[in-house]
């Protein structure tokens, strides 16, 4: 009787080891995981920022920039949607928002990272937004209250502009890049007194 317990206990002991070095190891892969560096538009893709992502790993570099460029190279990326990306490792994930308008620029988009050398697998979290007549009221609204006040036009200049101007149920997110916290300030006052908007957003980035 005694030998069989010992038996037992003997059996519960190792059981229990092996359990505590299967967690051990979990935890330090999750660890390893999250340390993972991964490079990112860090807001919408547009011409003058963003150039030269910083990764100790050449390769995810190089994806990177192409990714990018090949992005901006798509002809019905317009002020009004959102690209963004990420990359880790050999995995490129797409995200941001699109008009109904350019829904085929999803999937566009998708192919074209698809073919860039290097990546091995896409992930197309891209949402394109249904199609409402007063959310298109809106974008017009407030891109013209915007290139109206001070010096703001001069972010709409370029081919893709800095400022990008997303509504969904007639709320608004300003997204990009602009010099000083001045810009982005005016660009907060002029969206906001645009008629029939609900909310704004201003994630505006200050680039100088």
């Amino acid at each position: 009787m005694k030998q069989r317990v010992l038996l037992i206990s003997l059996v519960l002991t190792f059981t229990a080891a092996a359990m505590a070095q299967t967690a051990q190891t979990a935890s330090a892969l999750g660890s390893e995981t999250a340390q993972t560096p991964v490079l990112t538009s860090n807001g919408p893709v547009v011409a003058d920022y963003g150039k030269r992502p910083a990764s100790s790993d050449a390769t995810e570099a190089n994806i990177a920039r192409e990714v990018r460029h090949q992005l901006l190279l798509l002809p019905y990326y317009s002020l009004f949607d959102d690209l963004e990306y990420s990359v880790q490792g050999r995995t490129v994930t797409l995200s941001g928002s699109l008009t109904s308008i350019h829904a085929q620029t999803r999937h566009d988009a998708e192919r074209a990272v698809q073919h860039i050398e290097g990546v091995d697998k896409v992930v197309n979290n891209i949402q394109v937004l249904p199609p409402k007549p007063f959310d298109d009221q809106a974008r017009q609204r407030v891109y013209r209250a915007l290139v109206r006040s001070g010096g703001l036009s001069r972010y709409f200049w370029e081919a893709s502009p800095s400022i990008h101007i997303i509504v969904a149920n007639q709320r608004v997110t300003l997204k990009g890049y602009v010099n000083s916290e001045g810009d982005k300030n005016l660009a907060n006052i002029a969206a906001n007194e645009v008629r029939d908007v609900f909310q704004v957003v201003n994630d505006l980035q200050v680039v100088r």
